[in-house]
């Protein structure tokens, strides 16, 4: 059944990228800027088994040194395309061979002409050549793969990369795409005080002068935007619990300011919660903590180095409720990204809602069970619904699914659609499927991809067994721009429901055309001070007829979406509006 349905999402969505990749006529068109979507195809079909031996020098105080040897197998005879964009390329060697930078480097590519390589003895025989790159690449408080954070409490810097969403090029030269996985060795020779953290554990440290060499162990394979380091004068809190140690570091200065404790057990309650629910042990070697400053985002998933919001971690007075909980979600989204996005990941951008939709309504199904107190389903609504309503109701909404032709385009995809729409469609989907076959399928889509990459597709198959199904939902959540309204018409006869139905159209009919979409709701029936009446209802057709209302006294109240399974817009009837305003209801029963 699997192979059926991803079979026709294979014609309705172009395929998985890779999947059917030729190689060109003419690799020109590829040196442009960017990372194309077909020179990501090309390179996905012909190479494979990655591996970089990173090496970087970061003692300078506006640029980083480095050397990379990069390792792979490739297939057929063709020239091999790199990215880079650095600050200078000072060297190229194939095979210990050097090669003239002005012909094979454009400022953005760097081109590796076939008759360099290991030539394959025949077309179906694979290639494993090496090539050694030198670089310079920019260390700054901003706008650079490397920030620089100077901390003015005590004249100490920080440094830490951010290569998310294809900044690693930005760095080092590299396959920068997020299907060409990549085993990776780090040094990072930084000075001697400093404390050097990357994605994998320390294997040794070598002292030279002033200066320390920090190597670290071989990584599991990981995608470019995921490979991180952070140095600086750090401070460190340990805590180890059921055969896992796990470190938080955080700068000097604001030590005392942190609750260390607290943090550190969070993210062991984190990372239990989602071996249970995934079935599968963490899947990385270390975990660490880096409470890194002046962050931009709230936290950013590298395995084996977390690195999360300082400001929004340490606490300068008594927190609130909502603003503890609101960490909370932070360290369960993260921690969800290690094995959804980390552990299997995107093909490509087109599908970061894969990765950022999985882990916030991960964040949210662990913090409902963790903290049963918290109200976490309330607050998933009141962080999403509203954000993903404002935006998917209007005429420059766009699918979940974004065809993305280069990488250069990423950074606009990150938006509500992504972050809001996307978990508020993976909890109808659960509510759809139910939540045995839920966990069941995303257990399976991780073992039948594990580091790896797969698509949308790949999930719908795994969690909807029936192709046809599977087709329908992904067509309309996935590839389809736009979301529903959902209408109440109800008739009365002496007393009692007669009729109930719900009427479902497009809110931008022009844009996303006359379909239904396949929905299961729940439907509530309020009496005011009798218990309120729930009944299950599946959205099929333009008008749905609400059988099971039939005979039922008539209600003050009639709400298609308790529960907030539904990804639509409610309009009320207007009994119903008028039994909220006249203060029949405080609200909407729970």
């Amino acid at each position: 059944m699997l192979l059926r349905a991803t079979a026709f999402f294979t014609l309705a969505a172009g395929g998985p990228p890779g999947a059917q990749a030729s190689l060109p006529d003419s690799l020109a068109a590829f040196l442009g800027h960017g990372v194309s979507h077909r020179l990501a195809r090309w390179r996905a079909a012909t190479l494979r088994e990655v591996r970089y031996d990173l090496a970087l020098d970061v003692t300078a105080p506006d640029s980083a040194t480095g050397t990379v040897v990069i390792r792979f197998t490739r297939t057929g005879d063709d020239d091999v395309i790199l990215d880079f964009r650095g600050r200078r390329l000072t060297e190229v060697r194939v095979n210990g061979q050097p090669l003239d930078l002005a012909a094979v480097f454009n400022g953005a590519h760097i081109r590796i002409p076939s008759n360099t390589l290991t030539s394959p003895s025949s077309p179906s025989s694979p290639s494993s050549p090496t090539i050694e790159l030198r670089f310079v690449s920019e260390i700054a408080p901003s706008g650079a793969s490397i920030i620089k954070v100077h901390d003015p409490a005590d004249g100490s810097d920080y440094l830490y990369t951010l290569l998310v969403p294809a900044d690693a090029n930005q760095l080092f030269p590299s396959f920068d795409q997020p299907d060409l996985k990549a085993r990776v060795t780090f040094a990072l020779t930084t000075p001697l005080h400093w404390t050097a953290l990357a994605n994998g554990s320390l294997a040794r440290a070598d002292t030279a002068g002033n200066r320390v060499t920090a190597h670290f162990t071989e990584t599991q394979p990981l995608p470019t935007y995921l490979i991180a380091f952070a140095a600086g004068p750090w401070t460190r809190a340990i805590s180890a619990a059921g055969g896992r140690v796990l470190n938080l570091y955080l700068r000097r200065s604001r030590a005392k300011e942190a609750d260390a404790d607290t943090l550190l057990a969070l993210q062991h309650r984190s990372l239990l919660w989602m071996e249970r629910y995934f079935g599968r042990p963490f899947p990385f070697e270390k975990f660490d903590l880096l409470l890194a400053p002046a962050f931009p985002f709230g936290g950013m998933e590298h395995p084996g180095l977390v690195m999360y919001n300082e400001d929004r971690f340490i606490f300068r007075e008594r927190p609130t409720l909502p603003r503890r909980l609101g960490r909370f979600s932070t360290i369960l989204h993260e921690t969800a990204h290690q094995w959804f996005g980390d552990l299997v990941t995107m093909r490509w951008f087109d599908d970061l809602w894969l990765k950022e939709g999985f882990a916030t309504y991960m964040a949210a199904k662990a913090l409902a069970e963790l903290e049963p107190a918290s109200d976490a389903w309330k607050t998933f609504y009141q962080s999403n619904k509203p954000a993903a309503y404002g935006v998917d109701q209007t005429r420059g909404t766009t699918p979940l699914w974004q065809e993305m032709g280069n990488l250069d385009l990423a950074k606009s995809a990150y938006g509500a659609i992504v972050y809001n729409k996307a978990p508020s469609v993976l909890k109808q989907l659960n509510f759809l499927v139910g939540d045995s076959a839920f966990q069941a399928g995303v257990r399976a889509f991780l073992a039948e991809h594990t580091y790896a990459n797969a698509t949308w597709q790949d999930l719908l198959g795994a969690i909807i067994p029936n192709p046809e199904e599977a087709r329908r939902f992904g067509q309309s959540f996935m590839l389809r721009p736009g979301m529903p309204v959902v209408e109440t018409r109800l008739t009365v006869v002496a007393g009692k429901l007669a009729r109930l139905e719900l009427l479902q159209r497009p809110a931008q009919p022009a844009l996303s055309g006359p379909a239904p979409w396949p929905m299961r709701t729940e439907l509530l029936l309020g009496y005011g001070a009798a218990p309120p009446v729930r009944l299950p209802v599946t959205l099929s057709g333009v008008v749905t007829e609400v059988s099971e209302a039939r005979g039922k006294p008539a209600p003050l109240l009639v709400f298609p979406n308790a529960g907030d399974h539904g990804y639509f817009l409610t309009l009320l009837d207007s009994a119903s509006v008028n039994a909220l305003e006249q203060g029949g209801f405080k609200s909407i029963p729970e």
